[in-house]
């Protein structure tokens, strides 16, 4: 089935777009949650993203073993996996290295276009920015470019969202 790209810049309603395209495919759908609580901020925030979803939706939170999560769900429904750039981040602060990371990423994608059911994987584009001073920092966003670069790779479709509008990227080249 098919695997939908979404990534975009922080607030750009990537998520809303998400959450509506699951919404309009009729199927059962499970929300496939990275972020931690880490702090109050994230805690508020991870509460606020539920309320906006339907209550009917499972949700699995899997913050680091996301292949493993998605591995163990029935078919036919429709997965959201929300996002990839806390994915990394977590990978990262538990000492996963890019190598890693990035086999992590390719079994994802295998994962989504073998899955009998539509795959929506949402991200962040950090890599429009300044570059940033920390060596962390850079590496972070090195590392979330190329997972990004990996799992778009096997969708169907690519979209970046700005202002809550989609913009279709083109297929890669060979």
């Amino acid at each position: 089935m098919p695997l939908t790209f979404l990534t975009g810049g922080a607030r750009s309603g990537k998520s809303a777009v998400a959450v509506r395209r699951a919404g309009r495919t009729g199927a059962p759908v499970v929300f496939v949650a990275t972020g931690e609580a880490g702090d109050a901020e994230m805690a508020d925030r991870i509460t606020r993203h539920r309320a906006e979803r339907p209550s009917r939706w499972s949700t699995v939170e899997a913050p680091t073993d996301l292949v493993e999560a998605l591995a163990g769900l029935a078919p036919g429904q429709t997965v959201v996996v929300d996002c990839l750039s806390l994915w990394v981040s977590n990978l990262m602060g538990r000492g996963v290295d890019e190598a890693g990371t990035l086999d992590r990423a390719h079994a994802l994608g295998r994962w989504a276009t073998a899955y009998p059911g539509e795959v929506v994987v949402v991200t962040n584009e950090v890599g429009s920015g300044i570059v940033p001073m920390h060596p962390v920092s850079r590496d972070y966003r090195d590392r979330l470019g190329r997972v990004n670069a990996v799992v778009a790779g096997y969708a169907a479709l690519a979209q970046l969202v700005v202002a809550g509008r989609t913009l279709t990227l083109d297929p890669p080249e060979d």
